[in-house]
């Protein structure tokens, strides 16, 4: 078998370089290896599977069963759990490379490197949530003596990066409280995104929420060997309830992490729910996504009537899926007031080398950041699915 590389040069710390470096320059190589990274597709086969969609689409799942699978959700999903564990899914230490900013230092320093290029922003005054009950912030006036005295003693000189540092979060103990760098995922089901970072990132520091629609996926995190209370914390939430309430103030998240995730939320529900996280984001705070994107292997392979609505489908064990376009995400983070940092596709062609068959991958890699000043000229959030059905989209 070749080395890890071919057709492209190998980083100079040795380690694999974002989204791989094994390209495909020779057709008549590509069973020499079980995936090949950044594949270009040519425009008969992008036009194929344009072909594909629309004739799995043309068939859509009855309204009541549509019905039953929202309602019944939880279900879907913790019977998926209960059948696979923690079996199904394999660790992802691709994330470090993928994102940095959830590794150990220096990674960590993305906040204090962007409030460098802002030093002229100024630092928002502590203020009330509206996280709902179980969290009680207080108000400006209420914060503690300790702050008011650090706030007197700064220098007018003093940088946004130190202004940073001193910032405290007026709010009652909560967990993970006296972190120096939280980090959230939303959907993280048995921990196989959650324990590498835990693993990985040695930061005193840090400390690292989990939720997870499914309880039987919560539960099998708690009841994790690797779980360690004094540095995570899991716990159940769907992210599409408005009247549940995080366990965090906003304001309070340095990252938070999306992966394969909102795929599974119904498109009208998707802007609400990154609106209301992106609250939870400090000033200059990182959101992560990683998800399917338009034309996937996945989406291909469904059949006539697991078509839900457009690029929406469910699969047979009742679980649903959506396919992303690069542009929908951008809407989906702008207009909850996230700036792009990073929105790119993923393209992979895996290999069964036994089978002699080709499976082509599109995934969707995005990293928004929160502004260091808040944007007053937010427009009011769209509904996902309107947006979609006016872009023709989503019908």
């Amino acid at each position: 078998m070749a080395g890890p590389s071919e057709g492209a040069p190998v980083a100079p710390d040795g380690k694999r370089q974002q989204f791989g470096s094994r390209f495909l320059t020779d057709p008549a190589r590509v069973f020499h290896h079980n995936a090949w990274d950044n594949v270009e597709w040519s425009e008969e086969q992008a036009a194929a599977a344009e072909r594909k969609v629309q004739e799995n689409s043309t068939q859509r799942v009855c309204p009541e069963k549509q019905v039953d699978y929202e309602i019944n959700a939880c279900k879907y999903w913790n019977d998926f759990y209960k059948i696979h564990e923690n079996g199904f899914f394999k660790d992802r230490h691709w994330l470090f490379t993928e994102f940095p900013e959830l590794g150990p230092s220096p990674n960590q320093n993305h906040m204090k490197d962007f409030a460098l290029e802002n030093k002229k922003s100024e630092i928002p005054e502590c203020r009330s949530s509206d996280n709902g009950p179980g969290l009680t912030i207080k108000e400006h006036q209420k914060c503690s003596p300790s702050l008011e005295h650090k706030k007197q003693m700064l220098p007018m000189e003093e940088n946004v990066t130190q202004k940073l540092s001193r910032l405290e979060i007026c709010a009652d103990e909560f967990a993970g409280s006296s972190a120096t760098y939280r980090i959230l995922e939303v959907g993280c089901g048995v921990g196989n995104t959650v324990f590498p970072i835990l693993q990985t990132n040695n930061d005193p520091g840090l400390f690292v929420y989990c939720c997870d629609f499914s309880s039987t996926a919560i539960e099998l995190v708690q009841t994790n060997s690797a779980y360690d209370p004094a540095r995570c914390f899991a716990f159940v939430h769907d992210l599409c309830d408005e009247d549940q309430s995080y366990p965090v103030p906003q304001d309070s998240l340095d990252v938070i992490v999306l992966i394969f995730v909102l795929s599974a939320v119904v498109p009208d529900k998707m802007q609400k729910a990154i609106s209301r996280l992106s609250r939870l984001l400090k000033p200059g705070g990182m959101m992560l996504l990683r998800d399917y994107g338009r034309y996937d292997m996945a989406q291909l392979r469904f059949k006539k009537g697991q078509c839900l609505s457009g690029n929406f489908y469910v699969r047979g064990d009742g679980t649903r899926v959506y396919f992303f376009t690069q542009d929908e995400l951008d809407t989906l983070f702008t207009t909850a007031g996230l700036e792009k940092v990073q929105n790119l596709v993923d393209r992979r062609l895996q290999v069964n080398r036994g089978k002699q068959l080709t499976m082509y991958r599109v995934w969707i890699q995005c990293k928004y950041r929160k502004p260091l000043m808040p944007n007053t000229s937010e427009a009011p959030a769209p509904d996902m699915a309107q947006a979609l059905s006016v872009s023709g989209l989503f019908s």
